[in-house]
């Protein structure tokens, strides 16, 4: 499998951001990596149809994807993989899925976690997840579309005192 982005997305797939993405890497395929998801047969039609036309979509737990980084039925397959979290997006990382970058699109506001961005919220779990990453050599690259400027999230996280 050909991991052409591993997107950090709290919202996991919707339109004009994966309409985008899709275009700048054309994807094959596009694995959305949660377990709740994944247990919610209402929320995989949902995510299926919110897939730009013509490419399949498959609502896997983190289990079920990190059984796939050495399927030899997937070794052309252009994918992007989509995780709500940075903890599922670091367990993808540590089976097996090489990436020299992750995108952090959004993750969002609730108790216990601290605005960094004016679309990314972290808490602890995140930052200990984000700091895994970086200490691996993995660039943290903040961005919604493929065609906006990238941010370095971990100098932000840096000038937030948080890493």
């Amino acid at each position: 499998m050909q991991v052409q982005l591993l997107r950090i997305d709290s919202r996991l797939l919707h339109g004009q951001v994966t309409t985008s993405w899709a275009k700048a890497f054309r994807l094959d395929r596009i694995l959305v990596v949660d377990d709740a998801a994944a247990h919610d047969p209402l929320r995989q039609v949902l995510l299926q149809q919110a897939a730009p036309v013509g490419i399949p979509v498959n609502v896997l737990t983190v289990d079920q994807a990190r059984r796939l980084v050495d399927d030899s039925r997937l070794a052309s397959t252009k994918v992007m993989i989509i995780t709500a979290t940075p903890e599922s997006a670091r367990l993808l990382i540590e089976a097996g899925f090489a990436v020299e970058s992750v995108n952090v699109g959004s993750l969002s506001f609730s108790a216990g976690r601290q605005m960094v961005t004016n679309a990314v919220a972290v808490d602890a779990t995140d930052v200990a997840a984000f700091r895994w990453m970086h200490a691996r050599g993995i660039q943290l690259d903040l961005r919604q579309v493929a065609r906006d400027s990238s941010r370095d999230l971990w100098r932000i996280l840096s000038e937030k005192h948080l890493v």
